[in-house]
């Protein structure tokens, strides 16, 4: 495989040849060409595109996309996935392959080194050792082959790469879509865990294991991956293949489905069909269960239950240290941190992952505030309000602000805190506003307001007595958008921060 130029169109591409000395092989020479005809009938955005294909001096050549990126493989060196880039990359795979088995495709050498992850997203590459039927197989189908590829792939021939084949590849048996889907099942898991499914110490052991052993659930090895995401998994690697999700297309909604639907991976309304027994049952199970709850909030004494405890290190990046005086910013979900070293940029750092991240364009930050939602940032850089999605490599800018707004809910209203009342702003237009009032007889700041889940009621610290911050007297109030009330909740406390930690709160 060469880098190399088309000056005829003025771009770069990838050129893949093979040998004088190889073209004599037949078996080579046709996976050869029939990759080349089959990526030539396929066009997708996450499938690599043929460009043309030649002859030249005893030379077969084929001149495809250059994807730029790394392979699956290579990423997987330095450790697992998060689980939203294993769901986004795990769907994109999938509709690569709805569309191949569309058109009667197999690809049966799906492992992570055929992967190509770029900046659009992933690439699904090397289609020498796919089969193609006249049309497209039915489940029940056995996939036709013509003369020529049933000599490449007879009866009790192994196809494709022993540690990502499927049971009926290794028992000999004709693959079809499933046998993808199974190959793509044990690439989603290792995304996951950042571990093949299956090992052993030689071909015979491993060959028993992917036929006999059931792979270790991914919750077990990732605690935080979504339940939702280790189901599809399931399925996909169950050994009969009846059992597995029956085309690409349904795993690809289903991915999506994740992606889409909450966090916690919980079915969607509907999902599950039931009988109306089933449903009734439930319905009366909920029902005892909401009744004995209630019974025992009122005639019994409950004794605290242990807190869960989750510890994790967050190391400095290379070259930078810490301040002194540091946030650590937790997400909403409680599964990311955010925080600002030394070298005034922000870095985000799964708890479920050993390497931080760091965000462009965020230089010269000093705070940040997650959404409701984790799935963005807010920050403030040269009088800028900036708001960075992710996953993500840009930020955008909302409107220009002096203030460090310190929570945000999920209607776009962000407040701040400081030697003045607690202000509001939203992001969306920009628009300012007033969200407390002092007591001017002895308040002289409102600090550190929280919002409260449901984003209307908010906690801050009122600030009196002394103007020095750091001797002054403070109160915790419960404040509500739209209101000037407040309520007292508690006197002479140092800080609290709503919802995720509570930091030095005495009485």
């Amino acid at each position: 495989m060469y880098r190399a130029r088309d000056t005829r169109l003025g771009r770069d591409v990838a050129v893949k040849v093979l040998y004088s000395h190889l073209c004599s092989d037949r078996d080579l020479k046709a996976r050869f060409e029939r990759e080349a005809r089959t990526i030539s009938s396929l066009q997708h955005p996450n499938i690599c595109t043929l460009h043309d294909i030649g002859h030249q001096h005893g030379v077969e050549y084929l001149v495809m996309e250059l994807v730029e990126g790394e392979t699956l493989a290579h990423r997987l060196l330095r450790g697992p996935l998060p689980a939203e880039q294993t769901t986004r990359y795990g769907a994109q795979i999938a509709d690569a392959l709805a569309e191949a088995h569309k058109l009667g495709i197999t690809h049966r050498d799906l492992k992570p080194g055929n992967i190509m992850l770029t900046m659009a997203g992933a690439k699904l590459m090397d289609f020498g050792l796919a089969k193609q039927s006249s049309r497209a197989p039915l489940a029940s189908t056995p996939t036709e082959m013509t003369t020529e590829q049933s000599k490449l792939t007879g009866d009790g021939m192994l196809v494709g790469t022993f540690q990502y084949m499927a049971p009926e590849q290794l028992e000999g048996k004709d693959a079809d879509g499933r046998t993808d889907i199974f190959a793509l099942g044990e690439v989603l898991n290792e995304m996951a865990t950042g571990k093949p499914v299956f090992s052993g110490n030689s071909r015979a052991s491993l060959i028993a294991a992917i036929l006999t052993v059931e792979p270790v659930p991914i919750s077990q090895l990732r605690p935080l991956t979504p339940p939702a995401l280790e189901r599809v998994v399931k399925t996909c690697l169950e050994k009969d293949r009846d059992l597995r999700w029956q085309s690409a297309q349904d795993l690809k909604l289903q991915l999506q489905w994740i992606m889409e639907g909450s966090q916690a991976g919980l079915p969607a309304q509907g999902t599950l069909r039931r009988s109306n027994r089933e449903t009734a049952a439930w319905i009366l199970l909920a029902l005892m269960a909401v009744v004995a709850a209630v019974l025992g909030i009122a005639f019994s004494k409950h004794a605290p239950q242990p807190a869960q405890r989750i510890s994790f290190v967050i190391n400095s990046p290379p070259g930078l240290v810490f301040p002194d005086q540091m946030a650590f910013t937790v997400s909403p979900d409680g599964r990311q941190v955010a925080f600002i070293p030394s070298d005034g940029q922000i870095w985000i750092q799964r708890l479920d992952e050993f390497v931080p991240r760091k965000l462009s364009g965020t230089d010269g930050s000093n705070w940040v505030v997650w959404s409701p939602d984790s799935r963005s940032i807010a920050f403030l850089t040269n009088n800028k309000l900036k708001k960075f999605e992710l996953p993500g490599d840009r930020s955008k800018i909302l409107c220009d602000s002096d203030k460090p707004y310190s929570t945000l809910n999920k209607d776009g209203i962000a407040l701040a805190g400081g030697i003045a009342p607690i202000t509001s702003l939203q992001i969306e237009n920009c628009r300012q506003g007033t969200a407390t009032q002092l007591d001017s007889r002895s308040e002289f700041a409102h600090v550190y307001p929280s919002f409260l889940p449901g984003g209307r009621r908010f906690l801050y610290l009122a600030l009196s007595g002394s103007k020095d911050v750091q001797a002054a007297t403070a109160a915790l109030y419960l404040g509500e958008l739209g209101s000037m009330e407040r309520h007292l909740l508690l006197q002479s406390i140092q800080r609290a921060i709503c919802c995720t930690w509570l930091h030095s709160l005495h009485k």
